[in-house]
């Protein structure tokens, strides 16, 4: 586990192309993140990247697999109350802007999608 790594996600997706391919890039980014082995120790969405941790996602197996490596994954709760998901939280813990604060303060590297 890469201790001091944490990877911000900000969108339900991954880049600023069409939204098929920013969920095929994200699965795709995941997947082989997790055949590395090196699993970052923190995952923190907010804006439209809770979206990626709710019900629905196509990423949940992934995250999951992350989750159960080690890596704590926490979603912005005002995030999830802008879009009304705070009751399709699949994965994860939900926390406020003070723990997304602590993550990035306490990390060396930090990584945003």
């Amino acid at each position: 586990m890469k201790k001091d790594l944490v990877i911000l996600f900000t969108r339900f997706g991954m880049g600023d192309g069409p939204a098929d391919l920013q969920q095929t890039l994200i699965k795709k980014f995941l997947t082989l993140w997790l055949d590395t082995g090196e699993i970052p120790a923190k995952m923190v969405f907010y804006t439209d990247g809770v979206k990626l941790a709710c019900q629905g996602s196509p990423v949940l197996e992934e995250l999951r697999a992350f989750e159960s490596r080690g890596t704590e994954i926490v979603l912005c709760q005002t995030c999830l109350g802008r879009y009304g998901l705070e009751d399709q939280v699949a994965v994860g813990v939900v926390g406020g802007m003070g723990d997304i604060i602590e993550a990035l303060q306490k990390s060396a590297k930090v990584i945003t999608i």
